[in-house]
């Protein structure tokens, strides 16, 4: 059975449209979804950390979480070899830090990042609105990516503020409607 999905007709003055079953269509119709702004850190021959969006709750009988990492980016090596990850949910507040995370080529962790060493040896990143440490279960190959399910073994839930979201490309904060 093979699935087609509709892509709409652009209105002029608008971007062309996408093929069908395209990593630009994949693009395109996740620009209009939003998500959470969640930092994952790790620790290898250094600290490492990447700004996420694609952070879930995969359980909560034992307490699951799920991302993914591009197998390409400079912290697959450490999160590819750790045990245990930190995964942080950024306030709106912190645009300037998930900015930092996503990156290239920065030392994230210089100043002005605030962090700490966590349980088993992770970065905890400072002023977060909550925080875990998880326990690697499974890296599942998805693509160019890995899927990775983590098992939660510590954390922080007492951060105040609103979450960040990532929508069209940009990082935003919660209107009031």
């Amino acid at each position: 059975m093979s699935i087609e999905y509709a892509v709409p007709a652009q209105p002029t003055g608008s971007t062309p449209p996408v093929q069908p079953g395209s990593p630009e269509l994949l693009r395109a119709v996740f620009r209009r979804h939003a998500a959470g702004v969640a930092v994952i850190t790790a620790q290898g021959e250094r600290p490492v950390g990447f700004t996420a969006t694609s952070l879930t709750s995969a359980a909560a009988e034992p307490p699951l979480i799920s991302f993914v990492v591009g197998t390409g980016s400079s912290s697959w090596p450490a999160i590819s070899g750790t045990d245990h990850i930190g995964v942080h949910i950024l306030g709106e507040h912190q645009r300037d830090l998930a900015a930092r995370f996503a990156r290239s080529g920065a030392d994230r962790f210089a100043p002005p990042t605030s962090w700490h060493e966590g349980p088993h040896g992770v970065p905890v990143l400072d002023g977060v609105l909550a925080w875990l440490t998880c326990r690697i279960l499974a890296r599942v190959p998805a693509g160019d990516h890995r899927l990775i399910v983590a098992e939660v073994v510590a954390g922080d839930a007492s951060g105040e503020g609103s979450p960040l979201l990532y929508h069209g490309g940009a990082f935003n904060g919660l209107r009031e409607a």
